[in-house]
């Protein structure tokens, strides 16, 4: 037992070797140890603190790797800064930029189709031309699968084949994404009509489809985006590339959004003060993976911005349509926050009467054209994404 704790000070560090080797004056040294980041020790009868060697080094570490910009590229995993080069698309001054186009202004008019052209190539080629796919062999075998679970067995069957990161692939796999979300075949149809077709939309439930479609075709850098990335830098197929991106976007932090923002207007619909209703759910769910406030948008999600003004303004107005806006606007008043595309699409199905989940098949469907432009701009670099971890737990044992 005393070979054990003469070994332990043998680790340990008197104050002025700790502030020695950490680069700063004792007071320092004292103030990173009432923060709590330094531990510190009594050394027996001479009641003089001493500093375990370990934290000591690990300590040195950690502001050796801030001065180097560990701490900013930690940070910018985080919301924080831009962290891959891309031409595809950015956010900037509040609004959702496609290659220097406002995403907004595209939803006016534009297909999903058109907006995928954009991404992929800035509108040079019409892809979108070619015949619709066969339905992978078996995926009618799942009909009880969730839709989200249809489309990752759809890249899952097709993952072995051989269809590389060329943007003439794109057109097949998101239609056979569509077919596999909503059980159907693939179809040459415009894609915001096949699921109309899908949820019995009128015309103008239609148009909000093409508009949400356009609007959620790809956001930058997002948790989903960047899992295809990863895959598709190591020389994975296309396929195997949207898998990931279906896989994380089935998180409840991401695509599980929209299910969110249902679960809260679906309560304060029913419950007798939707304003005690709604003050209930928040106390249980950050806002933000709910339907309310995005970092990347300060000032509103333009995207919700867009769909709830025409929601608002539709002339043949579903009969649950002025209650459920009424819950948006209490709720963000309560919250002190703006929505964000997940309760505009979650009013969208709740409010049409389309199949719950209808938003996860939407936003999957739109973002799969904003995947397969990352992917070919990765595949293209030929740079394998590996970043390297900033070891944090103990140093070397014996």
């Amino acid at each position: 037992m005393a070979n054990a704790t003469m070994a332990a000070m043998n680790n340990d560090l008197s104050a002025l070797d700790a502030a020695r080797l950490l680069g700063v004056s004792l007071p320092t040294l004292y103030s990173y140890v009432s923060r709590g980041l330094l531990a510190s020790v009594s050394n027996g009868a001479a009641r003089r603190k001493r500093y375990p060697q370990e934290d000591v080094l690990r300590l040195a570490a950690r502001r050796s790797d801030a001065k180097r910009g560990g701490q900013t590229a930690v940070a910018a995993m985080h919301w924080g800064l831009p962290v891959l080069e891309t031409q595809i698309s950015h956010i900037a001054g509040g609004r959702l930029l496609y290659r220097g186009c406002d995403a907004t202004l595209l939803a006016q008019h534009a297909s999903l189709e058109a907006a995928a052209g954009l991404l992929w190539d800035d509108g040079v080629s019409d892809y979108f031309q070619q015949d619709a796919p066969a339905l992978p062999r078996g995926l009618a075998g799942a009909p009880d699968a969730p839709p989200l679970m249809r489309a990752m067995l759809a890249m899952a069957m097709l993952t072995t084949a051989d269809i590389s990161h060329s943007l003439q692939s794109g057109p097949a796999l998101m239609r056979i994404l569509a077919a596999a979300l909503i059980q159907t075949v693939p179809s040459a149809l415009p894609l915001h009509r096949q699921l109309a077709q899908a949820w019995n939309a009128d015309v103008g439930q239609t148009e909000l489809l093409r508009a949400a479609l356009v609007l959620l075709a790809d956001h930058e850098l997002n948790a989903s985006t960047f899992a295809v990335r990863c895959v598709a830098s190591t020389g994975a197929s296309l396929p195997a590339a949207l898998g990931a991106g279906l896989a994380a976007l089935s998180g409840d932090k991401h695509g599980g959004g929209s299910a969110a923002a249902r679960r809260m207007l679906t309560q304060a619909l029913a419950a007798p003060d939707a304003r005690d209703a709604i003050g209930a759910f928040y106390k249980t769910i950050a806002p933000e993976f709910a339907g309310f406030g995005h970092p990347l948008y300060p000032q509103g999600d333009p995207r919700a911005a867009y769909l709830l003004e025409r929601l608002s303004a539709m002339t043949h107005e579903p009969p649950q349509l002025r209650a459920i806006l009424s819950v948006c606007a209490t709720a963000g008043e309560l919250l002190d926050a703006r929505p964000n595309a997940d309760l505009a699409l979650a009013a969208m199905e709740l409010a049409f009467g389309w199949p719950e989940g209808a938003s996860m098949t939407v936003f999957a469907l739109a973002r799969s054209a904003g995947w397969i432009a990352h992917a070919a701009e990765q595949a293209a670099s030929a740079a394998l994404i590996r970043p390297r971890a900033r070891y944090i737990g103990r140093r070397q044992r014996d």
